[in-house]
């Protein structure tokens, strides 16, 4: 079975020099987006000139993440040929948003795969493969879909310092529900400063709010081993999870906290919602 670490590497998965701060999940098939998929990975549809996906490494690059790991699936030879093992900043900083001295933007960020096309015949759905990639990521981890377009979301060393502070196994940022996920997924109660909160999974039949699940996320590693995970640290036998049994898990024992997101974001989920976000002025 190919080894998780590029060939150059030590059997240290430990090091810090070869861990991730940051995982963008990219192994889906986009069935939904079809004919479009059938030829092309959906991170790689382009917004605006720009693949999906690039958005969320220039954002990461930009808050001074320098390294990110990218699971692939389905084309994914395709993603790697597109980005190599690194990606330049394009552009500066939006001046938009003002980064603390402590925060400065990196001038690229290198990019390491797992391919788990290439290893186990296809996608590991999210828990599956955060699992996979584990031993390649930090303590606490920025996590992403990379087929959602958020040009304003920021990533900063400030937020992920306060969760790896927190206790808390997860932080969500969720959105206001869209149409085509109108019931939502989770709550949030005990607002704070801030807007933050703790993120709930309200009974059936509550009449308390609910939000859509952006994608974005800080974890803490532990979130991905028992109790929370039964799948061993690099998932050496591609087991499939799906990601939603664990948050819920650790809600129950409130250990995930949330806050709301009101940038642009759009699950680019149809040929339909492609389109529209291109007619629009960038």
């Amino acid at each position: 079975m190919p080894d998780l670490l590029p060939s150059d590497s030590s059997s240290d998965t430990a090091s810090p020099a070869r861990t991730s701060p940051a995982i963008v999940l990219a192994a889906g098939r986009g069935e939904r987006m079809r004919p479009l998929t059938d030829t092309r990975p959906k991170p790689l549809l382009q917004v605006h000139g720009k693949p999906l996906m690039q958005y969320h490494l220039e954002a990461l690059a930009a808050g001074g993440f320098a390294s990110a790991m990218v699971n692939t699936a389905w084309l994914g030879e395709q993603i790697e040929a597109a980005f190599h093992d690194a990606l330049a900043l394009q552009r500066p900083l939006d001046e938009r948003e003002q980064l603390s001295n402590s925060e400065h933007s990196a001038t690229s960020i290198s990019l390491h795969y797992s391919h788990e096309g290439r290893d186990f015949g296809g996608a590991l759905e999210t828990a599956g493969g955060i699992a996979r990639a584990l031993p390649q990521l930090d303590t606490v981890f920025w996590s992403m879909a990379g087929d959602v377009f958020a040009p304003d979301m920021v990533f900063t060393r400030s937020a992920l310092e306060r969760f790896a502070g927190s206790g808390m196994l997860a932080h969500l940022w969720l959105v206001p529900n869209p149409a085509h996920n109108t019931k939502g997924d989770f709550g949030l109660e005990a607002v704070g400063a801030g807007g933050m909160g703790r993120c709930v999974d309200p009974a059936p039949g509550s009449t308390a709010p609910r939000y859509t699940y952006s994608t974005f996320a800080l974890f803490h590693r532990d979130l991905f081993a028992q109790p929370w995970c039964d799948i061993p640290a690099g998932n050496p036998h591609g087991i499939k999870a799906p990601l939603a049994p664990l948050l819920r898990k650790a809600m129950q024992g409130a250990r995930v906290s949330a806050e709301i997101y009101t940038g642009r974001w759009t699950d680019v989920g149809t040929p339909e919602r492609l389109a529209e976000l291109n007619a629009q002025t960038p």
